[in-house]
């Protein structure tokens, strides 16, 4: 399977995103309300957008507890489902994208591994899982991409997040 580069490059420190930058990503990307046909909407959307990068991903919505929206692409592996449980516990116990909760452990010359004392088996504070944060309510669940490298996976979320916010 070729990738493409546009979707994959290589990133260079500077170009990651501040901490400040991904908690203004967290306030912007607010929903007025998020129903399965929004989830449905969405997944779909993520796939779409997948399919045409050829990126092996794994797709995940889920909403208080439940799963939404599932989708395993081609290239995409039964790891890439622990990933998305693990990114997306991270989400639902701290309230944020999981890149974000990495990035302030970082931030603190620390990792999340070492300073949360959570079960790296259980938990990881890398990218790909975003909340799903309703205005006036606050976080009811999470959307969840993992194939790509962290920063990546982070990015791909947040761009279908954009373009579907746009169009609402």
């Amino acid at each position: 399977m070729t990738h493409n580069p546009e979707l994959t490059p290589k990133f260079h420190p500077e170009l990651t995103p501040s901490v400040e930058e991904l908690e203004a990503q967290e306030r912007r990307l607010v929903f007025k309300q998020f129903t399965h046909d929004d989830a449905w909407a969405l997944g779909s959307l993520l796939v779409e957008m997948a399919r045409e990068r050829q990126a092996p991903v794994a797709v995940d919505i889920h909403r208080a507890g439940q799963q939404l929206f599932h989708a395993a692409l081609p290239g995409s592996t039964p790891d890439n489902d622990a990933w998305i449980a693990r990114k997306r516990r991270v989400v639902e116990r701290y309230g944020s994208a999981s890149y974000l909760v990495g990035a302030r452990h970082r931030a603190k010359g620390t990792t999340f591994e070492e300073s949360s004392r959570l079960n790296p088996d259980t938990y990881a504070a890398h990218g790909g899982s975003f909340p799903i944060t309703v205005e006036g309510v606050g976080v009811i669940g999470a959307v969840t991409v993992s194939g790509l490298p962290q920063l990546q996976d982070h990015r791909f979320v947040v761009e279908a997040l954009e373009h579907f916010l746009a169009e609402r």
